[in-house]
């Protein structure tokens, strides 16, 4: 079966302001899944936001965005969804999903070499 990440949720808000990003997946289960949200700006390398391990679903999330951004998993839906608050103008970025199976073993969460299997991305675009 093909396994499909779909990001939505993105767009354009002023500094302060807040989005929910949404991923959906197909054709695998998240619970079973690392899965992580990452961004990447014009320039820049792609940079791990937060992440979520699987079953436990414990959190991990990057310096720049803790206390601001909360990762969650939706296992009904089988979504993964990124709640961002306090947005700041370097936020701007486009914003994938990812995930790689639990099979895998994995050393660090944050690191876009940990995963197989991206999203579209979806662009977030924070104005002063």
């Amino acid at each position: 079966q093909v396994q499909l990440l779909m990001e939505s949720g993105g767009g354009s808000v002023q500094a302060g302001g807040s989005l929910v990003l949404s991923c959906l997946a197909s054709g695998f289960t998240i619970e079973s899944s690392y899965m992580a949200w990452f961004r990447q700006a014009p320039g820049k390398e792609r940079e791990g936001v937060a992440g979520i391990s699987p079953t436990s679903g414990y959190t991990y999330y990057g310096d720049s965005v803790k206390g601001r951004f909360t990762v969650s998993r939706d296992n009904t839906k089988n979504t993964l969804s990124l709640q961002m608050n306090s947005l700041k103008t370097e936020d701007t970025a486009m914003y994938y999903c990812a995930a790689v199976s639990s099979h895998q073993i994995v050393y660090n969460i944050l690191r876009p070499g940990e995963y197989n299997l991206w999203g579209q991305g979806t662009q977030v675009t924070v104005s002063s």
